[in-house]
């Protein structure tokens, strides 16, 4: 057992998501939302970083070394995989470890509207789950990777950095890659990936011009690709991928989106007033003709209009995906409040805990 597995596993006790490891302060766990301290002492350099050399890989160790930081992941066998960032800071050394359970949860498990099933039922163009670090965004694809694996036929590429839920093949031939072991960057591995027969292809985080551009052409040219932004809401997800690239080529690309895009899931998470724990808020859009008009337009500040318009076939709001929560008594109307984009809608209910 490594020095850091007790730490990790006093954090799952207490169903931490997050454990921060960093000396100068004492280990915390963030706990349904918010940070707690789970020792009293005050971590030292030098304990940090013999934690950090036991589980770090050669290539991991000379990342670190020369960039000051570095990304990988680690798993207790039998007890969890983390995703773990270590890096460091004016304390000394510091490493936060992502918790990632050990098998993918269903749609079902998730609770998830069947409006998510049903975009898991395309076979071609692009498909974006968004929202901030920590929102869960890597939970839903995860589920709707599994959707695809349970019922197709075909070959799912998944390039992750690093690697998080590991699926093991079921209906399909699953082909995960890790950035830093198995490819140098997200671009290079799609590159790679439109020559290796692929159904889907899963894009761990689009960041970067040449990353958006390559999967979009992949959408276009009939794969599944589905990706992850940071970005809050669909109307500021399409402006972040058009306004990625050069003013001149972004009409072209406006009209590439138009037809490729099928649809933008938007999430947060809010702790839960009912029960220990956090409840999901989807801002749904569909690609329907008259989303797609706005996005060929450049008209983007009509899009929550449209996603109103658009409740029968199962597009929502965020405000509207707070309200239900809201109603339904598993968030309060103050963490709503908090969120909401139209403070003004939640005026009465703000008080409500």
């Amino acid at each position: 057992m490594n020095k850091i597995d007790n730490y990790l596993q006093a954090a799952l006790g207490q169903k931490a998501s997050d454990l921060h490891f960093i000396s100068g302060d004492p280990v915390r766990a963030r706990v349904h939302g918010g940070l707690k301290a789970i020792t009293e002492e005050n971590l030292t350099t030098d304990i940090v970083a013999e934690a950090m050399t036991e589980i770090m890989d050669g290539i991991t160790q000379k990342t670190f070394d020369a960039q000051d930081a570095a990304d990988f992941a680690y798993e207790i066998e039998g007890v969890s995989r983390f995703r773990v960032n270590v890096f460091r800071h004016l304390n000394g050394i510091g490493a936060i470890f992502r918790a990632i359970p050990s098998k993918a949860m269903t749609l079902d498990e998730l609770n998830m509207p069947d409006v998510i099933r049903t975009l898991c039922r395309h076979t071609q163009g692009m498909i974006l789950v968004t929202g901030k670090t920590g929102s869960g965004k890597s939970t839903t694809l995860a589920a709707m990777i599994d959707e695809m694996n349970r019922r197709m036929k075909g070959h799912i590429v998944t390039i992750e950095d690093p690697i998080e839920f590991v699926h093991t093949s079921k209906g399909c031939l699953m082909s995960q890659r890790e950035i830093g072991v198995h490819t140098d960057s997200f671009a290079a591995a799609l590159h790679s990936a439109l020559r290796e027969d692929p159904d889907v292809i899963l894009v761990g985080e689009m960041r970067d011009l040449e990353t958006i551009s390559i999967a979009v052409t992949a959408a276009e040219m009939g794969i599944l690709v589905m990706g992850t932004l940071h970005t809050n809401g669909a109307a500021q997800t399409v402006d972040r991928i058009i306004n990625s690239f050069p003013a001149d080529k972004q009409s072209h690309i406006r009209t590439m989106i138009s037809t490729s895009l099928r649809g933008v899931v938007s999430q947060q998470l809010l702790p839960t007033c009912n029960r220990p724990g956090r409840a999901a808020a989807l801002e749904i859009m569909i690609n329907t003709p008259a989303v797609a008009n706005l996005i060929r337009q450049g008209k983007l500040d009509q899009l929550e209009t449209a996603i109103q318009s658009g409740g029968r076939i199962g597009m929502k709001t965020m405000d509207n995906a707070l309200m239900e929560l809201v109603e339904r008594g598993e968030v309060s109307g103050h963490e709503a409040y908090q969120q909401a984009n139209n403070k003004h809608m939640f005026e009465k209910v703000k008080d409500i805990d």
